[in-house]
Order: C-alpha cells, then sequence, then structure tokens
C-alpha cells in the first residue's frame, strides 16, 4: 500500500481511486461515528439511569450533536495547517469521551460528555472529507460515497452493539467500545492522506458570492439533518415506552442507518451519471414519501422495509450535498465540508430542543409526524442548490 502523500489537486480524470487508503479512512470513519453516535441506542436506558422524563430525549441528543457545528471552523483552520493530525484527535476524542457516558451518573455530568464528542467529532470530518475527495481522484462521487458508506455503517451498527452492551453489563461497561480505535489509529497512521497547508498566497474566500449558494445548501442540509436526528432519538424512546426491549428499540436505527448504505453509493454513483441536483430532488421528496407511508403504514415486516427505503433515500442525499459544498468553497474544501455536513448537523440539532417542546405538549408521534413536514420544506429548498459546476 503506498503511503505516499497525494496533493489535494491531484483528481485527474485518467487516475484510479487508491481504494486500499480509501478504505482505512472509511474504517477509522466507522470508528469515529460509531463511538460518536451510539447514544441513540442506549438512550432509553440512559434517561432511566438519570430519572429523565423521555421528552427530554431531544434536548440531550442536542448536547451530543451541537458540537458538529463547529466543523465549519476546524475545516478552515485544517486547510491552514494541513496534515492529519485532526483525523486522529477526532477518532480518539470521540472513542475517549464516548466512554465516559457510562460513568456520567447526573445530568450535568453527562452534558459536558456529550458536547467534547460533539467538539472531537468536529476535529475528524473536515480534513478526512478533503482527503477522501483526495484518495478518490477522478471519480470523486463514487469515492466520497465509499468514505461516508464507513460512517454511516458505524453509525448504524454501534447503537446497537452498545445497547448489546449495557443489555448484558451496564453503562458502566461502555469503555469496552473505544478500544478498537486505540489499535486501529496506530495502525493506519502511516497511510492516511496528508493534506497540503494552504498557501499563503491562495485566492481568498469570496464569501459575498458564496453567500447564496451556500445559505441554499446549509438550509437543505439541516432540514435533512433534523429528520435523521428526529427520527433516531425519538423512534427508540417511543418502541421502548411501547414495551420493546432496548436491543429492539435499537434495531430500528440499524435499520434506517445501515440500509441506508445502499443510498450512500447509489446517490454518489448516480450523481455523477444524471447530475447533482436532479437526484437530490428526487431522493428527499421519496425520503418525505416513505417517512409519511411510515407513520400511516408501519407495522410488522412492512414497518422494517419502509424504514430500510427512508434511510436509502436519506442518506443518498448525503455524498451530493459534501460535493456541492466543497465545489461552493473550492479555495477551501475543507471549509466546505464542514459547512454541507457540520454546521447543517449542528443547526440540526440545535432544533431538535423545538421538538423537545412538541414531544412535551402533543406526544412523541407528534414529533415524528412533524418530520413529514420537515421533508416537505427540504424538498422545496433542494429546488435551489447550484448545479454542479465542471
Amino acid at each position: 500500500m503506498s503511503t505516499t502523500p497525494i496533493e489535494a489537486g491531484d483528481t485527474g480524470t485518467a487516475a484510479r481511486p487508491l481504494y486500499g487508503r480509501l478504505g482505512g479512512l472509511s474504517w477509522l470513519h466507522f470508528l469515529n461515528d460509531g463511538a460518536a453516535n451510539y447514544l441513540p441506542g442506549v438512550l432509553p436506558a440512559v434517561l432511566i439511569n438519570l430519572h429523565l422524563r423521555p421528552s427530554l430525549a431531544g434536548t440531550v441528543m442536542a448536547a451530543l450533536l451541537i458540537g458538529q457545528a463547529f466543523q465549519a471552523l476546524t475545516g478552515w483552520f485544517a486547510d491552514h495547517i494541513g496534515g492529519r493530525l485532526f483525523i486522529v484527535a477526532g477518532v480518539l476524542g470521540s472513542s475517549i469521551a464516548g466512554a465516559l457516558i457510562g460513568f456520567s451518573d447526573t445530568l450535568w455530568m453527562l452534558i459536558p460528555v456529550l458536547i467534547v464528542i460533539g467538539l472531537t467529532n468536529a476535529l475528524f470530518h473536515p480534513q478526512a472529507l478533503a482527503g477522501a475527495r483526495t484518495l478518490s481522484r477522478g471519480r470523486v462521487g463514487l469515492g466520497m460515497s465509499l468514505f461516508l458508506v464507513g460512517g454511516e455503517v458505524g453509525r448504524g451498527l454501534w447503537p446497537l452493539f452498545a445497547s448489546l452492551v449495557v443489555s448484558a453489563w451496564g453503562l458502566h461497561y461502555l469503555w469496552l467500545l473505544a478500544l478498537p480505535a486505540l489499535v486501529s489509529v496506530a495502525l493506519l497512521w502511516p497511510s492516511l492522506p496528508v493534506q497540503p497547508k494552504r498557501h499563503p498566497d491562495a485566492a481568498p474566500i469570496a464569501w459575498r458570492r458564496h453567500l447564496g449558494p451556500a445559505s441554499a445548501l446549509v438550509a437543505f442540509s439541516s432540514l435533512r439533518a433534523l429528520m435523521i436526528f428526529g427520527v433516531v432519538t425519538y423512534l427508540p424512546v417511543l418502541w421502548h415506552q411501547r414495551g420493546h426491549s432496548l436491543v429492539e428499540s435499537s434495531a430500528l436505527i440499524t435499520v434506517l442507518l445501515v440500509v441506508g448504505v445502499v443510498g450512500n453509493v447509489a446517490g454518489g454513483h448516480l450523481s455523477d451519471v444524471f447530475g447533482r441536483k436532479r437526484v437530490i430532488f428526487v431522493a428527499i421528496v421519496l425520503s418525505t414519501i416513505f417517512m409519511a407511508l411510515f407513520m400511516s403504514l408501519g407495522g410488522g415486516a412492512l414497518q422494517w422495509l419502509l424504514l430500510g427505503l427512508l434511510g436509502i433515500s436519506l442518506f443518498a442525499t448525503l455524498p451530493i450535498s459534501m460535493l456541492i459544498g466543497q465545489d461552493i468553497f473550492r479555495e477551501n474544501r475543507s471549509l466546505g465540508s464542514g459547512i454541507a455536513l457540520g454546521l447543517s448537523n449542528g443547526l440540526g440539532a440545535a432544533a431538535l430542543i423545538l421538538l423537545d417542546v412538541v414531544a412535551t405538549d402533543f406526544g412523541l408521534v407528534t414529533v415524528l409526524w412533524a418530520l413529514v413536514g420537515v421533508g416537505m420544506a427540504a424538498s422545496l429548498i433542494s429546488l435551489v442548490l447550484p448545479r454542479h459546476h465542471h
């Protein structure tokens, strides 16, 4: 496996993606996003342990996710210092802080831990996304999808892993989930992509020109994030309230996110063929339809099928929005990634607090129906997203 650093501009269409190194980076994405996002799988147990009412689930999740808004800042900084340090710091920080969830015996102990997870998670993504684009060379849609697959599988499987650990041994044993990251970082360090520093004489960021396209992208991505966060936060709590086990409730998240990997790969590939704007519009419209059908018709095997289709359509939009962000901010692609993913996720997470108000007054079922309206709004905004510029 070659470990020669690749310049960020080495993306010629004749070059094949460096699949081995891209796979290693995707594995770290699996570990990072798994450690940073397994809380929904054990959230019912955490709420019971801390004697919190179920309607506070959104506030707890917001504390975990809102730190991702700092990805815009860490993306700007990552481009200025270059290297690969932020990738490693993000994986280790998310994993070690994630282990502390099990030792947080009060809400005021838990909240700072969750904020630290969000902040360290913000370190990882901008530099890793820019590195994934570099390793993808001429197949940026496919390469970005393959990188994102690692994160989505991690976010899907780790809630299930965490629920199994907690069901077997209790919350204090969540530290076991930090061990794979400690080993993997040491093994994969030499193969990580090294991003060049931003040249002092590089073109400045044209903020005024980018404001319109970036605002549309942030609005769309924030609403999509709110749909995802809303489902993974409230659906397991609702299922647990209805008498299902912690493991079965967390399995709902696993189906949504792991089956959604199909959408990640398909979305990136289809955008290379049919164009980004067309694919992103169709995918978000289908997401809204599947969400409405799940709430209307969900039950038995149909419930799991609709949840899987919802995951596929939702996550088909993710690699496309990453590429749109990087293309808007060509002068600083790590910043573009941070805005498209982190800032938008942070805003979506903050909106969870508003959903807690809805949950308190009207119940969890109403909250999930409100996400259908969120999808409709995202569908309209997708129509004004910028087109792909070659």
